[in-house]
């Protein structure tokens, strides 16, 4: 028998690595287009992050030979259809996010609508061809 007592369970840090061929670029336009500030910029310019809560958003480099050899390369789609990633980001007000991202060079695919599950979303590429989802926040269910 074991008894286990003040046992508190601990989340871990989460990061989501977005590949692109322009790390600096990506980071400056995400943090204009979609308002986050950057958190961190590597002096190489090979790895970037933004600042966005509890999930991280960092960037890198495509091709790398200190990954590449270890576990492959970064397979991309050779039509220029859809990447195979979307970036979800919720707002409070989807309309005005969806306006500053693109006046600030995102790519317009699907105007913010009203959704059957009661969500407001709207869809743009970013520079790198990457769809990005932004959406009103979800309210819990009952």
């Amino acid at each position: 028998m074991c008894i286990v007592e003040n046992v508190t369970h601990v989340h871990a840090a989460t990061t989501q690595v977005i590949y692109v061929t322009d790390v600096a670029k990506s980071v400056a336009f995400y943090a204009k287009a979609f308002d986050y500030t950057v958190r961190t910029l590597d002096h190489s310019h090979r790895w970037g992050e933004l600042e966005s809560g509890q999930t991280t958003i960092a960037f890198t480099r495509l091709h790398q030979h200190e990954t590449d050899e270890l576990t492959g390369s970064v397979q991309t789609p050779s039509s220029p259809q859809r990447q195979p990633i979307e970036v979800c980001f919720a707002y409070a007000d989807v309309d005005a996010a969806y306006k500053r991202a693109v006046e600030n060079g995102a790519v317009p695919v699907s105007e913010p609508e009203d959704k059957e599950w009661g969500q407001k979303v709207g869809y743009v590429r970013d520079i790198n061809g990457i769809v990005v989802r932004m959406g009103s926040y979800v309210q819990a269910s009952k």
